[in-house]
């Protein structure tokens, strides 16, 4: 025993410090001979060449995709560039060599710490450049077998059962990594708790695995271990390689050979085990947030559901055996993901328990039915193929149903906004001993951090404080007081609703007592924001969201339009007032009006717009000790 403990330990600190090296030094690095370095000012047009790394991409604003450059300008290059194109009437798919004509530039870098950018997005998949397309020419088309197979099954499955119901059923076979759902239904199913399901896991493996080793349950190890050797092969081509796949076929295969080998496997030591050869082959995948939370939800799994499905089976009947179960591995599963869903998200889902007791009846089959269908859709005709799967059809759109049901319930995602790493540590340290089989006065000890953790971040949401980002020309300013929010924008547009609701979602809060938008111009996105606030203030028929002298006013927030400054807005949080010019007009009457004397006091200053260097220099001139944000 005491033997095993220290080999568990000395296996545990590899984990940690592979882990801590993936953390520190796994982020990629540019190469000396990258895209990047070819960045100038002015931008002169730029030849690439190269390999196209996945399907073009659609989105609103047009399509991207990621090039694995080889050649710049003829010559020899190595390095990545995300291609930006305005239109999307061509299909560009995986493998291609490419030859691309365009404007070479860096990507734009987040607006604020909390809110990443196509710069940070980018960097964690090693490309620092993005190429504004002119024109581009297909040199190969080589073949790309597996490539083809996801995309044909992913195709056919929409074709036979719709967009919507087929694109979550081929998420379901290949993993939402291979499949680009609308943005909705992804998000229905992080909120209600279910993102699990459409990714492919640990769970998926399990569910082809299980049925294809209960078929051949009596057959000779000399045919069960290679059919069980092509059940994971199969799932590998078709999820491609993410972490969470590999990671799930690696604790299975090492699994089953030990199982066919006579011996008994201990769980935790495989996972121990296929973590740290993970990361020894590839240290990056520390930093993977699939990485994270697969590795999390199986620790979960292992150390915690036998336990406390012990515990729930104490307290319910001798004959409800699978209730305990059913409870215990859901609740394990979010109690070890809930830090890294509070540090990367800011969120968690407040009915993730219900909604996965709920559904997991469902679940199970019903990956079972889409890899059944995924196979018939490569033979049977697509005539006859809605016929065929109008039963899978039914249960997809069953579950899909639900996960949209649970969703738009009040409360539904619990926002906390995103905690500083340090305070989601001090949280680890104090659950961790409730989720091991630690002593009771370790666990009595371990109620300090986790209080001090969750007390840190309630005074950091309930302070007062004011939010200011700028990007692409547009400013917002989100005011805070004592848990509540409001939030003036300098433009009404459907981009400023988004860049707004990531805001409010970042900071935890869920809906925003009032929206001021400065615009002049009316908004055709109303919905959007009336989606944001409980109010919304903005310019109708060319006229001013606020009248002279008027004040929009919510419990500790204000909005005010002195009579005697035109174009220049007052706003309270609490003790703090704040003085906005949201126009270069307010502050050039701000000027004209300035007289020697008693002036109105003022936390700080707002601008919404960029101040040449005069005014920039009459600012600091009569202001001397005042804030300024956006100077």
């Amino acid at each position: 025993m005491r033997r095993r403990r220290s080999v568990d330990g000395v296996a545990l600190a590899l984990l940690a410090l592979l882990v801590l090296r993936g953390l520190l030094w796994g982020a990629p690095m540019q190469t000396s001979s990258d895209p990047s370095r070819l960045i100038s000012t002015p931008s002169p047009s730029v030849l690439l060449s190269g390999r196209l790394s996945s399907d073009l991409r659609r989105f609103p604003w047009g399509c991207s995709v990621l090039l694995e450059v080889d050649r710049v300008a003829g010559r020899r290059a190595r390095g990545r560039t995300e291609l930006q194109l305005p239109e999307c009437s061509s299909p560009l798919l995986q493998g291609w060599h490419v030859r691309s004509l365009g404007v070479l530039r860096r990507p734009m870098p987040g607006a604020h710490p909390l809110l990443p950018g196509s710069a940070e997005r980018l960097a964690r998949q090693g490309s620092w450049s993005q190429l504004r397309v002119e024109s581009i020419e297909v040199l190969q088309r080589p073949r790309t077998p597996l490539a083809d197979l996801r995309r044909h099954v992913a195709q056919r499955l929409q074709q036979a059962v719709g967009p919507r119901r087929g694109g979550f059923l081929a998420a379901l076979v290949l993993g939402s990594a291979q499949v680009q759902l609308p943005d909705d239904l992804r998000q229905a199913f992080r909120v209600a708790g279910l993102s699990h399901a459409l990714a492919a896991s640990g769970f998926h493996l399990s569910v082809l695995l299980g049925s294809v080793l209960m078929v051949v349950r009596r057959w000779p190890p000399c045919l069960r271990l290679p059919l069980a050797g092509l059940a994971l092969l199969l799932f590998v081509c078709l999820a491609g390689v993410q972490p969470s796949v590999v990671r799930a076929v690696l604790m299975a295969a090492i699994a089953l050979l030990i199982r066919e080998s006579g011996h008994h496997s201990r769980p935790f030591g495989v996972l121990v085990m296929t973590l740290s050869g993970m990361l020894l082959f590839c240290p990056s995948w520390a930093r993977s947030i699939g990485f994270q939370l697969s590795a999390a939800a199986t620790a979960g799994l292992i150390l915690t559901a036998p336990r406390l499905e012990q515990a729930v089976q104490g307290c319910l009947p001798d004959r409800s055996h699978g209730v305990a179960a059913a409870l215990s591995i859901p609740v394990a599963a979010l109690l070890w993901t809930l830090p890294l869903q509070l540090l990367h998200f800011g969120a968690m889902p407040l009915y993730a328990l219900f909604a996965n007791l709920l559904v997991a009846p469902l679940l199970a089959p019903l990956t079972l039915m889409a890899m059944l269908s995924a196979l018939l859709v490569l033979f049977c005709p697509l005539s006859v193929l809605p016929l065929v799967l109008w039963p899978v059809q039914q249960l997809a759109g069953l579950v899909m149903a639900i996960a949209t049901w649970i969703s738009h319930w009040p409360g539904a995602q619990v926002l906390t906004g995103r905690p500083q790493v340090w305070v989601v540590a001090l949280l680890v340290v104090g659950i961790l001993p409730w989720l091991l089989k630690s002593p009771a006065r370790s666990r009595c000890w371990a109620l300090l951090p986790m209080a001090t953790a969750l007390l840190v971040q309630a005074l950091v949401q309930l302070s007062d404080g004011l939010v200011s980002v700028e990007h692409f020309g547009r400013h917002w300013l989100l005011a805070r007081h004592r848990g509540r929010a409001a939030l003036v924008s300098t433009h009404g547009d459907a981009r400023s609703c988004r860049m707004a609701q990531r805001m409010a979602v970042v900071h935890g809060h869920a809906r925003l007592d009032w929206v001021t938008l400065l615009d002049p111009v009316a908004t055709d996105v109303l919905r959007c924001w009336q989606a944001l606030a409980h109010h919304v203030e903005a310019a109708q028929q060319g006229g001013a969201p606020l009248a002279s002298g008027q004040m929009l006013r919510s419990d500790g927030l204000s909005l005010h339009r002195p009579q005697h400054r035109p174009g220049t807005f007052v706003l309270r949080a609490g003790r703090h007032r704040w003085q906005l010019l949201p126009r270069p007009q307010a502050l050039w009457s701000l000027q004209e009006q300035q007289r020697p004397g008693i002036q109105p006091v003022f936390t700080g200053t707002w601008l919404g717009f960029k101040p040449s260097a005069n005014q920039r220099r009459w600012l600091l001139q009569h202001s001397p000790g005042t804030r300024f944000i956006g100077l």
